[in-house]
């Protein structure tokens, strides 16, 4: 088959390994354009850009796909499926319909739970036991189409944003190995609309998210801090310095102290009190810093020590 592949971030990346893998022809690849990043802001390439150019692949790096000429270059690849993973464009109907055997998309959670741009850190925030991977026919609908499989996968007490992403990404390219080999061999299962019921939406990630409201449990807290590890980080005011914490961790306690006030300080943590229980900070930042243990942070700041 001549597959088209879209997609961005390096979420992607596993997938289209599969693709390049698969005994199939990709023959175009699509992705954002390239955009500043980096303290120049100099333009950089996606991570799934230069996959593709290192694989020799055609790139395209369309802003949309209004254009009667974008859709028309896209046709001209004679694509009999096309691959989307996070990629980053709602694709129109027009769009969907040009491929043989229309769109497909990998979508990193157990659909119609967390349709939308972060179901990982949405899942881990929210308290979920599990999530997973869906492999799906797109329609004009935000992540509404009919699934075609899906795998689902334990959140460990300890996961964070990153390391879901991470074992996502390659479930992910497990099904699109999967449902490339069916779909070739006439065996892939008809696809199963969604439900209706249990629809989440996992909306984008603001840094105005990341900072700590201490009013709130401490559990829910630490589920917050899992979740914006790697990015955007959570963050709090303490001892009048302004930290990103990448990793805490609640604890029980009785402490009648007002959120936000140190209970304790040593070498295992800050426990802070919050609006239920004890949130234990355990590595965190100053602004310009690294990320350091408490234990090393507390060497800088032992007036911490004598006010805990």
């Amino acid at each position: 088959m001549r597959l088209v592949f879209a997609g961005t971030p390096e979420f992607a990346v596993p997938c289209l390994e599969a693709a390049l893998a698969s005994g199939h022809e990709v023959v175009a690849v699509y992705t954002q354009p390239d955009r500043p990043a980096g303290r120049g802001r100099a333009l950089a390439a996606s991570p799934v850009k230069q996959r593709a150019l290192a694989a020799g692949v055609a790139v395209e790096q369309p802003e949309n796909f209004k254009s009667i000429e974008s859709r028309q270059r896209l046709s001209a690849y004679r694509p009999d499926l096309m691959i989307v993973v996070a990629y980053g464009l709602i694709l129109s109907q027009k769009v969907l319909d040009l491929p043989v055997h229309g769109c497909w998309n990998v979508h990193a959670s157990l659909l119609p739970r967390w349709r939308g741009a972060a179901p990982i850190q949405r899942a881990i925030a929210a308290g979920d036991a599990e999530t997973g991977v869906c492999l799906m026919r797109m329609d004009k609908g935000l992540d509404t189409g009919p699934v075609y499989l899906r795998r689902a996968v334990p959140i460990a007490a300890d996961e964070t944003g990153g390391s879901l992403h991470d074992q996502l990404a390659a479930l992910g390219a497990e099904l699109v190995a999967e449902g490339l080999r069916r779909l070739a061999a006439g065996t892939l299962p008809l696809p199963e609309a969604q439900s209706e019921i249990g629809v989440e939406y996992a909306h984008k990630l603001d840094k105005r998210e990341a900072v700590l409201d201490l009013e709130r449990p401490a559990l829910e807290l630490e589920r917050q801090v899992r979740a914006f590890t790697p990015w955007p980080v959570a963050e709090l005011v303490l001892g009048g310095e302004r930290l990103r914490v990448h990793a805490a961790k609640a604890m029980p306690s009785t402490s009648h102290r007002a959120p936000g006030e140190i209970v304790h300080a040593d070498r295992d943590g800050i426990d802070v009190a919050t609006g239920d229980g004890v949130l234990r900070l355990t590595r965190v930042q100053r602004e310009g810093g690294r990320p350091v243990s408490a234990r090393e942070y507390l060497n800088a700041r032992t007036d911490l020590l004598r006010r805990a």
